[in-house]
């Protein structure tokens, strides 16, 4: 396969993650959050703690809009400030019970939504379909 195929096969499949990431995610944050909201809450469920400038690159957002966002969020007590104890200076951001307790419910509700998507499927399908994304994580989306 040539270097021009698999770029187009790559385009195509992270466009249908998007999609899919999507269809599957509709409706499970709560009312009282920006959709920029939950994704930040989302994104920092599964990679916390996270500094600013990592929410900001991973958002596409301004620093002060981050911060902005953090802070309403902060404020609805969904996350907070850790202080690094080795480095007082740098500060970690984490899910406060409440925003585990969110987060848990939404993914649970995805999950359900992924079973779905996935009731067809053989248990040799299931085993390759996670060899698969394994190696999608290892090589292109480490």
């Amino acid at each position: 396969m040539d270097q021009n195929n698999l770029f187009q096969k790559f385009v195509t499949f992270t466009t249908a993650v998007h999609q899919i990431t999507s269809d599957i995610s509709k409706d499970v944050k709560s009312e009282a959050l920006t959709p920029v909201q939950y994704k930040i809450l989302e994104y920092i469920a599964v990679s916390q703690p996270v500094t600013l400038s990592e929410i900001s690159d991973c958002m596409h957002m301004s620093m002060p809009n981050t911060s902005r966002e953090l802070k309403k969020l902060s404020e609805k007590h969904l996350c907070h400030k850790i202080t690094d104890p080795a480095d007082r200076r740098k500060q970690g951001i984490t899910l406060s019970p409440e925003g585990e307790t969110m987060m848990n419910e939404a993914f649970l509700h995805i999950a359900v939504r992924f079973a779905d998507r996935l009731a067809h499927v053989t248990a040799e399908e299931r085993k390759e379909i996670e060899r698969a994304l394994d190696l999608l994580q290892e090589k292109v989306f480490y």
